[in-house]
This record gives structure tokens, sequence and C-alpha cells, in this order.
């Protein structure tokens, strides 16, 4: 069973949804809003967003329903809204890993999930922020949206149903590790090229490799192959 809920104004769709899950039983829910007041990123980071130009978006998911590890659950999500953005746009679209999506260069996307236990079930928070309408960012800011990068108004609500309709078939149907492996490294961002990586301050040419099914990702320097987990290393693009 699925269920859709709307809030014309919320906090963090992340946080907010703990309080319909304390009265519903549901496999899938999601809510989202068109207006997300103190949005979060990964680890502690903030993810901002203008009033009624993009989407904040959280689907709940029974964790007793998937087997895959965390790491993998991570990397099938990111797969999905990926393929979704894709097919929307028709434009090559990426996974900066481990949890931002990327269209021509910029971050249009990013993804949080988090696992609480509510009502003695276990879930995952699957937290995502799309900027869909929004045309203007900071100058520095890798950020953009669907709309500065292809040019297309998308209606914000037929964007999130379709979304929703998508993300819930697929997480319905899960491939196996070998196959999310694959697709997770097939559509992963600068992958084998050559790019600038910040590490301990220090800046320095490395070639992603490929991320594995433990969170990390791999990275050929000059004296070999060096694996990182989050925050242990940042990519400049």
């Amino acid at each position: 069973m699925s269920q859709l809920f709307y809030l014309k104004e919320c906090p963090s769709t992340n946080d907010e949804i703990s309080k319909f899950l304390l009265y519903e039983n549901s496999d899938f829910m999601t809510l989202y809003t068109f207006n997300q007041t103190r949005g979060r990123g990964q680890y502690g980071n903030t993810w901002s967003s203008t009033a009624e130009k993009n989407l904040a978006y959280t689907l709940a998911v029974k964790t007793q329903n998937f087997t895959l590890s965390d790491f993998m659950f991570n990397y099938y999500t990111a797969i999905i809204i990926r393929d979704y953005l894709a097919y929307l746009t028709e434009n090559k679209v990426k996974i900066k890993w481990p949890n931002d999506i990327i269209l021509k260069n910029k971050k249009i996307a990013g993804i949080l999930i988090e696992k609480k236990k509510i009502n003695q079930n276990n879930y995952f928070i699957i937290g995502c922020g799309i900027n869909v309408l929004q045309e203007e960012f900071d100058e520095i800011s890798n950020a953009g949206s669907l709309f500065t990068q292809t040019g297309e108004e998308f209606k914000l609500e037929e964007f999130t149903l379709n979304l929703n309709e998508f993300l819930v078939e697929k997480l319905k149907n899960i491939p196996s590790e070998e196959e999310i492996m694959n697709l997770f490294n097939s559509n992963l961002f600068r992958k084998d090229e050559i790019s600038v990586f910040e590490v301990n301050k220090t800046r320095q040419n490395g070639i992603i490799r490929r991320a594995d099914k433990n969170g990390e990702l791999l990275i050929e320097f000059e004296d070999g192959l060096h694996s990182f987990y989050h925050k242990e290393i940042k990519l400049l693009y």
C-alpha cells in the first residue's frame, strides 16, 4: 500500500514524515512540499531551496521489505532517481558519489537516507531535494536546476507524482547487488577521467575508478589505488 501527503510548507520532510508514520501503516509513505524551510543534507549539511520552485520529497519504506545493505540501498535509490531524471530530460545524468545527482556538470539533486524506528517499525527514510524551476544560484555554487540545465519548465505537481510512482515501482523490484553495482558505476560522475581532488587540504590529480559495495570510492593517484569514505575526500569540479 502506498500513501501520499502534501504540506504547503514544512521545515524538513525527513523530520515531518515521522508524525505521519505514528498514525498510518503503509509500506510506502510519501511526504512532499514545494516550500521547505530547514532542509538537511548528508552529514549535517544544509539544503536550501527557493519556495515554489523546487521539490522537497521524502519516501518512508519499511526496512523489513529489503535484504540490501544500507550502502547498497543508498546506491539503488540514487540509480532510480538518476534514471527518472535522465528519462524525463533525455539527457545524460550522472551520480556524484555518494549521493548527488549531476546534470551537465551541475548538482540538481541531493539524497539523504536515514534509518528510524517508529511505532515498532524500522524505516528507510529517503529524502530527496530536487531543483526544478529555480533560475539563480550563488555564483560560486555548483548547483543548477532542471530549468537552468535544460530550459524546460516542469509542472511541480505532475513532476512529483510521476517521480513517486516511478520510485515506488522500482523499489518493488530490487535487482541483484551485482547489477546495482554495475548500474551505479556505469553512471558514476567523472569515472575514468582525470579530476582534481582535495585530500587533507591538499589538491592533487586522480582518476575515479569505481565505487565498491562497502560504500568506498576507489581513486587512482600516482602512487596507486586508494579508497575513501565520504568526507575523507572532495571532488573539485
